[in-house]
């Protein structure tokens, strides 16, 4: 694709992506350090994370689809620099204040991410044409993707290396460019209102509009609950420690396992992009997910451990670029924003609820069995998700695109 705009987007989201990786591979590395046997405190910071972005989701829609998004982009991850940096201070001199510092960061960027989730593919359905939709949900996947591999290992060496402190500069640098890089896009118009909606109604319209589409609150929902119940990714620091005895660095590695496999799925979809029987294809690798993760729990090796949860990353990755698909093609431009939201509020929920429920299950039933009981949950969620949820199954965007001529 040939969008220079589009290009400067891809590099902004790069940077902030690659900014707050960093710093969730680090607050969890240091609440692992300091309560290494007792998971509920990894659970609890998706629950910060979650009231926030969750709470504020839709007046971040409403917001996207009223104000200029551009500007929205560059307030939220301002504030996620901030944070950073109040971070960085905390963990050189909080002391016995530092979990509750860390929470309290965690609850600030959950507030800038209600705001910039609907922002960001609000603003790039503005930078790209709708014939490059496909396309362009492929490369944003393949962009964040690769950040998520490659900031954990950044962020484990620099640990291993020079400390946590650097490490945070680290981080913050590539938060200040993506500021930069943000302010070379030409602003753009507010989007245009339809109507004069009352603010409540305008609120929930992103909610009625999904309700009334199938295949949008079945593609959410196939998330929302495989992820909830299948995620491992929150556990990593108490399977690397206990599990399988390695360090910081072995940590980055477990952590890039899994992008590092949709990293090369968004490769090959970049070139091959699953349009025909999409929604076939989204049940399966989603399913196939679920497999993964449970070899992942009952593994005691860290190659076999790094390689179910590559495994699982090409299958999400898959599954990634076909939701993103799905939203782009069903979404009406000025609603982009709010129904952005209503996606982010599962997308939400099923990675910080997901990360909270990991924590009091692993509490509760213990490590590993949390997480192969979670992978078992898992495929019984794509089962039922595939038996009521006819359009996804038949969804081909071959088909799709066709209609839309």
């Amino acid at each position: 694709m040939d969008y220079p705009e589009f290009r400067l987007l891809m590099t902004a989201f790069g940077c902030t992506t690659f900014c707050t990786r960093i710093l969730f591979f680090l607050v969890t590395y240091e609440v692992a350090r300091l309560y290494p046997y007792d998971p509920l405190f990894l659970g609890m910071l998706g629950l910060v994370q979650a009231i926030p972005a969750l709470s504020l989701a839709i007046i971040g829609g409403h917001a996207a689809d009223r104000f200029n998004r551009r500007n929205l982009l560059l307030c939220t991850i301002s504030i996620q620099v901030l944070g950073g940096v109040f971070l960085m201070v905390a963990d050189r001199f909080a002391g016995g204040w530092l979990l509750g510092s860390v929470f309290a960061v965690m609850f600030l960027l959950g507030v800038a991410r209600g705001f910039a989730e609907p922002a960001m593919p609000s603003l790039e359905a503005q930078i790209v044409p709708a014939k490059a939709a496909v396309s362009a949900a492929t490369w944003g996947t393949l962009v964040w993707h690769a950040i998520a591999v490659i900031a954990p290992v950044v962020a484990g060496y620099v640990v291993n290396r020079f400390g946590t402190s650097t490490a945070f500069a680290v981080s913050l640098m590539f938060g200040m460019f993506s500021v930069i890089t943000l302010t070379r896009i030409r602003s753009k118009a507010t989007p245009r209102v339809q109507k004069d909606e009352p603010l409540l109604e305008s609120l929930t319209a992103g909610w009625r509009f999904v309700a009334s589409q199938r295949i949008l609150w079945t593609a959410m929902a196939l998330d929302l609950f495989a992820v909830l119940f299948g995620g491992a990714v929150a556990m990593l620091p108490l399977f690397a420690k206990q599990i399988l005895h390695t360090d910081a660095l072995g940590l980055g590695y477990l952590n890039a396992a899994p992008y590092l496999g949709a990293l090369l799925t968004a490769v090959v979809c970049i070139r091959f992009p699953p349009r025909k029987n999409a929604g076939k294809i989204l049940l399966v690798s989603v399913f196939g997910f679920g497999i993964c993760i449970i070899v992942f729990a009952l593994s005691t090796n860290i190659a076999l451990s790094c390689a179910a949860l590559f495994a699982s990353g090409v299958l999400d990755g898959l599954s990634v670029v076909i939701r993103k698909s799905i939203l782009r093609l069903y979404s009406p431009d000025h609603m982009r924003g709010r129904v952005a939201a209503v996606s982010s509020i599962f997308i939400g929920a099923s990675n910080e609820l997901g990360e909270l429920e990991s924590g009091v299950a692993a509490h509760y039933l213990g490590l590993v069995r949390s997480v192969w009981l979670g992978g078992i949950a898992t495929l019984a969620v794509v089962t039922g998700v595939g038996y009521i949820g006819k359009e996804l199954r038949a969804f081909d965007m071959n088909e799709k695109k066709k209609a839309q001529s």
